[in-house]
């Protein structure tokens, strides 16, 4: 339950470059509950890949499934899992890209995911710094297979990461951090983190899952890459 904050410092969350006097930046505390509000996200490390499944929630009866995008390709071997703002996911999700494509036009060699993480996060960071502006109220799951094999890191908009082996953001992520404490295995494969993070998006929705909610994709060598999974291929899985 995300702590109320006092009557007597409200007046602190006006301009995002002052601490309150107990030493909070409550315009960064305001970011982190947009997030906890999110659709559910999930990132799964595997032995040999990564594994991203996502809550698209679909507001609308007459909204395409297909046109609500949670889970992104970054560069060839990297993709995120995006919740909070999608606007603000966006932007990052663009500019993660854009250094990508950077990095590989002046070294010859994709860039590797911690690289990207640090890119990303010192965006989310200069914004918790300055007037004028508000901090991203978003968070994402980069993961992606580098030279030091499969990684997965959670940015939060203070800008500040964390690498996981997994982990969830999002409304659901209580139930979900549950679920993969008690199921997680280092030597899951990438098939079996599939059927891990489905059954952990669907205890978390729970009367409220079905397919058309579901978005998924995978990071491996065996897909050559950041491959999103078909709708067909999702409900096989689904059967199992």
């Amino acid at each position: 339950m995300t702590e109320m904050i006092p009557h007597d410092i409200m007046g602190y969350d006006r301009a995002i470059t002052v601490f309150s006097p107990d030493g909070r930046l409550l315009q960064v505390e305001y970011a982190k509950k947009t997030v906890s509000q999110g659709a559910t996200a999930i990132g799964i490390k595997c032995k040999d890949g990564i594994v991203f499944v996502a809550d698209k929630r679909i507001s609308e009866k007459l909204i395409v499934p297909e046109s609500v995008e949670k889970i992104y390709q970054i560069d060839k071997y990297t993709g995120a899992a995006v919740t909070g703002i999608m606007s603000d996911g966006r932007v990052l999700i663009q500019r993660a890209q854009t250094k990508a494509q950077s990095h590989k036009i002046t070294y010859d060699e994709r860039i590797d995911v911690l690289s990207l993480v640090k890119d990303v996060c010192d965006q989310q960071h200069i914004f918790t710094q300055y007037g004028g502006a508000r901090p991203f109220g978003v968070a994402l799951l980069i993961g992606g297979i580098d030279t030091t094999g499969p990684r997965l890191f959670l940015t939060e908009p203070s800008g500040i990461y964390f690498e996981y082996k997994a982990t969830s953001i999002g409304e659901g992520a209580p139930i979900v951090k549950k679920y993969l404490d008690e199921n997680y295995k280092d030597t899951i494969s990438v098939e079996q983190g599939i059927k891990l993070g489905i059954s952990a998006l669907k205890k978390a929705l729970g009367t409220r899952f079905n397919k058309d909610r579901i978005d998924v994709a995978v990071v491996s060598k065996k897909s050559n890459g950041f491959k999103k999974l078909e709708k067909p291929e999702i409900e096989k899985y689904l059967k199992k």
